[in-house]
C-alpha cells in the first residue's frame, strides 16, 4: 500500500530556486530581548542590593517634610536656612537623649529594685501556691530547680554565642540612623535648591503642579507630625498627673512614654505604651494596676472620639478605616517603616487627589441618599398614592343645606356674624 503523502511536508520551491534565508530583524531582535532580560536582571539585583538605602532615603524626605515649616519660619527671620536645619536638628536630638535617658534611668531603677524584692516576690508566690494548693515548696528548692533547669543553660549558650549577632544590629542600626539624619538634613536645608533642580527638567506646564504636589506633602506631612506632638504632649500629661496622684514612681517618664509611643506608633502603640505603666503599678499595688488599666481605657475613648477628630481635622482629615487600612498596607509592603510613614503619605495622596480630581453633584435619587432620607421620600410616596386613590369625604350637613352649597351658605353666615361682631 502506498504511503500517504503529507500535504503539510509540501515543498513549494522550484526547481533550482534556493533555500528561504533568515529575516534580517531577526537576529538583532533576538539581541535585543536578550538585552533588556539582562537589563531588568541588573535592575532587580541593584534593587534588591539598595532596598535598605531607598528606605533610609524615604524616611529621610519624610522627615525632612515634617521639620521644613519649622525650618522656613526661621529663614524667614533672617536665619541662614542651614543653621535653621541645625537648630531643629539639635533640638529633636536633645529631646530623644532626654527622653531615652530618663527612660534608661527608669528602667534601670526598676530593674534593680524588683531584683532586690524578688525574693519577697517568689516567697509571697510561693505561699499562695502552697495554701491554695496544698504542697510544701520551698524557695530554696525552687531556685536551684531554676538555676539547675536545661532550657536555661541553654538560653545563656545560645545568648553568649549571639553576642556578635547582636553587636552587628546594633551598629547597623546606628549607620542607618545616621543615614537617615544626613540625607534629611540635606533635603531639609536645601528644599529649595533641590525643588528648583527637580523643575528645571520639566516643562513650565508641569511645574506648577509639582510644587503644588511638594507643598500638599510639607502641609500635611508637617501637619500629622504636629498634632500627633500636640496629643502626646496632653497624653503624657494626663498619664502622668494619674500617676503621681497614685504614688507610682518614675512618673515623668511614663508619662513621656505613654504620650510618644501610644501615639507614633500606630494600632499597637496604645497597648504597648499601657504595659509599662500598669507593670510598674501592680509592683507599687495591685489596685493601682486596675485604676490605671481603666483610665488608660477611659482615655483612648476620650481621645478617639473627641480629641483627635478636632486636632487632625484641618491637617490630616482621613477617614479612620483609610488610616488603619493604609497602616496595614505599609507594614505589609515596608515593615514598621511603612507603618510610620503610611498615614501621612496616605494624607498627602487625599489631599492632592481632591485637588486635581474633578467631581460631580450627586443626583437626588433615591437609592444612593442616605437611610433617613429614603424612608422620608418613601413615606411621602406613600402620601401621595394615597391620596390620588382615595374618594373626596363628603361635605357636612346643616340647617342651611347640603353638600358644599350648604357648607358654603354656612360659611358666608358666620362670616356675616364674625364681620357684625368685629364692627
Amino acid at each position: 500500500m502506498p504511503a500517504t503523502e503529507n500535504p503539510t511536508s509540501h515543498d513549494d520551491r522550484r526547481p533550482g530556486e534556493p533555500a528561504a534565508r533568515m529575516p534580517r530583524w531577526l537576529p538583532r531582535a533576538m539581541v535585543l530581548a536578550l538585552a533588556l532580560v539582562a537589563c531588568f536582571q541588573l535592575a532587580s539585583w541593584a534593587f534588591h542590593q539598595l532596598i535598605s538605602l531607598l528606605l533610609n532615603v524615604l524616611i529621610a524626605f519624610f522627615l525632612a517634610l515634617a521639620v521644613e515649616p519649622a525650618v522656613d519660619w526661621m529663614a524667614a527671620r533672617g536665619l541662614r536656612r542651614g543653621a535653621a536645619t541645625g537648630l531643629v536638628f539639635l533640638g529633636i536630638l536633645v529631646g530623644t537623649a532626654g527622653f531615652f535617658a530618663l527612660l534608661g534611668s527608669m528602667l534601670a531603677g526598676q530593674i534593680a529594685t524588683m531584683v532586690q524584692e524578688f525574693p519577697q516576690y517568689l516567697d509571697s508566690v510561693i505561699s499562695w501556691i502552697n495554701t491554695t494548693f496544698h504542697t510544701h515548696l520551698s524557695r530554696v528548692e525552687v531556685q536551684n530547680n531554676l538555676l539547675k533547669s536545661d532550657w536555661l543553660q541553654k538560653y545563656v549558650q545560645d545568648s553568649a554565642n549571639n553576642v556578635l549577632a547582636v553587636s552587628a544590629t546594633v551598629l547597623g542600626s546606628l549607620f542607618n540612623l545616621l543615614t537617615v539624619a544626613l540625607f534629611s538634613f540635606y533635603f531639609a536645608a536645601d528644599g529649595p535648591r533641590l525643588r528648583r533642580a527637580l523643575c528645571s527638567v520639566l516643562p513650565p506646564s508641569r511645574q506648577a503642579e509639582v510644587l503644588r504636589a511638594w507643598e500638599i506633602a510639607v502641609a500635611k506631612t508637617g501637619g500629622y507630625l504636629y498634632s500627633r506632638g500636640l496629643m502626646a504632649l496632653i497624653s503624657g500629661i494626663a498619664h502622668y498627673v494619674l500617676l503621681e496622684i497614685l504614688g507610682v514612681p518614675y512618673a515623668p517618664a511614663l508619662g513621656m512614654w505613654v504620650g510618644l509611643v501610644s501615639q507614633f506608633i500606630p494600632t499597637i502603640g496604645t497597648y504597648l505604651a499601657g504595659a509599662l505603666p500598669i507593670l510598674i503599678a501592680f509592683t507599687v499595688n495591685p489596685w493601682y494596676a486596675v485604676w490605671v488599666f481603666g483610665f488608660v481605657v477611659v482615655y483612648q475613648q476620650f481621645e478617639n472620639y473627641l480629641l483627635q477628630p478636632r486636632i487632625t481635622a484641618k491637617t490630616v482629615d482621613i477617614h479612620p478605616a483609610v488610616a488603619f487600612g493604609s497602616v496595614i498596607a505599609g507594614t505589609a509592603l515596608m515593615g514598621a517603616v511603612g507603618a510610620l510613614i503610611a498615614i501621612p503619605a496616605t494624607a498627602t495622596l487625599q489631599a492632592f487627589l481632591g485637588a486635581y480630581v474633578k467631581r460631580y453633584e450627586v443626583t437626588d435619587d433615591v437609592r444612593v441618599q442616605g437611610g433617613a432620607r429614603r424612608r422620608r421620600a418613601s413615606s411621602a410616596l406613600r402620601r401621595l398614592r394615597h391620596s390620588l386613590h382615595a374618594e373626596p369625604p363628603a361635605a357636612p350637613l346643616d340647617e342651611r343645606g347640603t353638600g358644599e352649597e350648604g357648607d358654603k351658605h354656612g360659611r358666608d353666615g358666620r362670616d356675616g356674624r364674625d364681620g357684625k361682631k368685629d364692627a
